[in-house]
């Protein structure tokens, strides 16, 4: 079954095994946030914690090769076929590491990937929405100045609740007028508002997550009506309780009120995840057929901020 993923955070993506043994090399102890073969946290605020515990373990450019071979390799025995990745050269340089040394890095374990498996992937460079908007702005700049032939869109992340989408329309404005695909995260732990602002604002053609949108109807047709993408993650939002299961998650909902929606695993061993088990648990929950799972990724593919002859040769192998 081809899959294909366009919403993986590269730090949130680290194994808890791939981080111990990072927290061996530089003699860091992670008994705060990993217990076992699991990460631990009990909220959104504690799983941000983890999160950046993780990623302060990967320094260097060899490290982030690593990383990056490790989680394409992983998607690709699942099927996977393409995965953009959300990458932060903020978390980078937080850990010392140049942003040149970053890119270079993620780059090699790309390359590796894709020379051992196939698998295309492209990144996505974000700005920490809870940094403000001066950091947002900073990294759409770094963003528009492509310093990567691999960076192929910007987004922003980091915590939904600080401040508004209003203040960081500038951010958004750079890196559009620099040709980049533009994706925001938007609707998941607040509500349809954060969805309608991040429409309004930034006019993206992908919303990260977006789920909260099926609170208000209006909002779902226009989402429709405007063909704009959602990267959903079920798996991500059952773990972190925006709903209480796969069975009540609105996926099928929205796509059957005509909404194009995509499957993704966000920050897969912190969620319990991976591309493939969001697909079999599609399958599972909603009854979705081989016909109708191609057709999701057919969505992904088409929405993939890709030249146009990557994504044919994509098209091409899903039969």
């Amino acid at each position: 079954m081809p899959k294909a993923e366009l919403h993986c955070h590269i730090e949130g993506a680290a194994s808890p095994a791939l981080v111990r043994t990072q927290a061996l090399k530089y003699g860091v102890d992670i008994s705060g946030f990993i217990t076992g073969d699991s990460y631990v946290w009990s909220d959104f605020t504690g799983f941000l914690a983890a999160y950046d515990g993780a990623a302060g373990l990967f320094r260097t450019e060899e490290d982030y090769a690593e990383l990056a071979e490790t989680y394409l390799r992983g998607i690709a025995e699942e099927g996977a076929i393409y995965a953009e990745i959300f990458v932060s050269p903020d978390h980078a340089k937080a850990a010392g590491l140049s942003t040149e040394g970053y890119f270079r890095g993620l780059a090699e374990g790309i390359a590796r990937a894709r020379g051992q498996c196939g698998i295309e992937c492209r990144m996505i460079l974000v700005g920490i929405r809870h940094l403000g908007a001066e950091a947002v702005e900073a990294a759409a700049r770094l963003a528009a100045s492509r310093p990567h032939r691999l960076i192929s869109g910007f987004g922003m992340a980091g915590e939904e609740r600080f401040g508004r989408v209003a203040d960081y329309r500038r951010a958004f404005d750079i890196a559009r007028d620099a040709g980049l695909g533009i994706t925001i995260h938007a609707g998941e732990l607040c509500g349809a508002g954060s969805v309608r602002d991040a429409l309004d604002v930034v006019r993206p053609t992908r919303i990260g997550h977006g789920v909260r949108s099926i609170e208000d109807p209006a909002l779902v047709r226009r989402i429709a009506g405007e063909g704009v993408v959602l990267e959903l993650c079920p798996g991500s939002n059952v773990a972190l309780k925006v709903f209480a299961s796969m069975a009540e998650h609105p996926f099928d909902l929205l796509l059957r009120q005509g909404v194009k929606v995509t499957l993704n695993s966000d920050d897969p061993p912190h969620f319990q995840s991976s591309i493939g088990r969001e697909y079999d648990a599609a399958a599972k929950t909603w009854g979705y057929d081989a016909r109708q799972l191609i057709g999701i990724t057919r969505t992904a593919v088409m929405a993939a901020f890709v030249d146009e002859p990557t994504r044919e040769k994509l098209l091409g192998q899903l039969g």
